[in-house]
């Protein structure tokens, strides 16, 4: 990485010597600051004390990428300890612009999402309903692309407090390769990875690439995964296991299958990992309802992108996205 150094006159006569910054991208500002008395700390060949600072408070201070510092399991369990349900909001990249999207971030974020999961765009999303597959198309349109979506992510991935789950379909992983794709999405800030459409004999090779990198691999149950393999799910799947509470593409529906409340129950058997909820979840009352089920989180897709991709405006759009992901927020325990 270059830095661009620069100095300038000290504003303190006490000094008596010059200052040198060295100017980092965006969030930080290391200060090289001649020593102003014999007993200060300082480097023997050149003489200057380095002090790093961010923007706000001159002094030495954590970054904030470490208040990322969990892992989406880690985070989970976390809010489960404190009895509360997880929210976990879902956008798509790129819909409908990348700036929009990094914005989106940012304000999801700061309304109290505990984990957000941010699809790549995919011309054949076959497991998602009409909503989201115009989303993709959209984001498609505009010329989004994967690296794209990688480079957008790790400029915000450091100022986010809560960890990003990518999800993709297979497609853009086999084309990259997933050593690649995976040491990508980690230079990227995101910490885990979910695959909807992953053959199950292929899980292995792919968490194998994923844990290389340190991304948590999530696999998905359904109402109708046989037992044994849902057996073999919860005991694979890292960060936490996706329950998938309707057979079907995703999208908005009137009411949640109440079988859900026994099937969280089945997979809470065989399995400490946070459970969480999603497909078809899209009112307060939805949310409400799956979390005195029992859920450790609640994800909410389609309703969530509805809000950014049909809006008039950007702008409107990240007004109706807070709006919407606060009112979801103040539903859960």
């Amino acid at each position: 990485m270059a830095f661009a150094l620069k100095t300038s006159p000290s504003s303190s006569a006490a000094l008596g010597h010059g200052t040198m910054e060295v100017t980092v991208p965006r969030r930080f500002l290391v200060r090289a600051r001649a020593a102003a008395t014999a007993t200060a700390s300082v480097d023997p060949r050149t003489g200057m004390q380095l002090v790093l600072t961010t923007p706000r408070v001159l002094a030495a201070s954590v970054p904030a990428a470490n208040k990322r510092a969990l892992s989406v399991a880690q985070t989970l369990s976390r809010i489960k300890e404190q009895g509360k349900t997880a929210l976990i909001p879902y956008i798509t990249a790129g819909d409908p612009d990348l700036a929009t999207t990094a914005e989106a971030l940012r304000l999801l974020d700061a309304c109290g999402a505990d984990v957000i999961e941010l699809g790549i765009p995919f011309s054949d999303p076959y497991a998602d309903g009409p909503i989201l597959q115009a989303s993709a198309a959209r984001a498609l349109a505009g010329g989004t692309t994967t690296d794209a979506v990688l480079s957008m992510l790790k400029e915000v991935t450091p100022e986010l407090s809560c960890p990003v789950v990518l999800f993709s379909y297979l497609g853009p992983i086999a084309r990259r390769g997933a050593p690649s794709f995976t040491a990508a999405v980690k230079e990227a800030g995101a910490q885990g990875l979910i695959v909807p459409d992953l053959p199950y004999d292929e899980t292995c090779a792919l968490r194998h690439e994923a844990s290389k990198n340190s991304l948590e691999l999530v696999l998905l149950a359904t109402p109708t995964t046989p037992a044994e393999r849902t057996k073999v799910i919860a005991r694979a799947s890292q960060g936490f296991v996706y329950l998938v509470s309707a057979n079907g593409v995703t999208g908005p529906r009137a009411t949640v299958d109440p079988g859900v409340k026994d099937r969280l129950k089945e997979i809470k058997q065989l399995t400490n990992k946070a459970v969480a909820v999603g497909f078809g979840i899209s009112t307060p009352e939805h949310v409400r309802q799956i979390a005195e089920w029992g859920a450790d989180a609640v994800i909410i897709g389609s309703t969530m992108v509805k809000q950014l991709g049909q809006a008039a405006s950007p702008k409107e759009g990240l007004k109706k996205l807070g709006e919407y992901a606060r009112s979801l927020k103040d539903a859960l325990p």
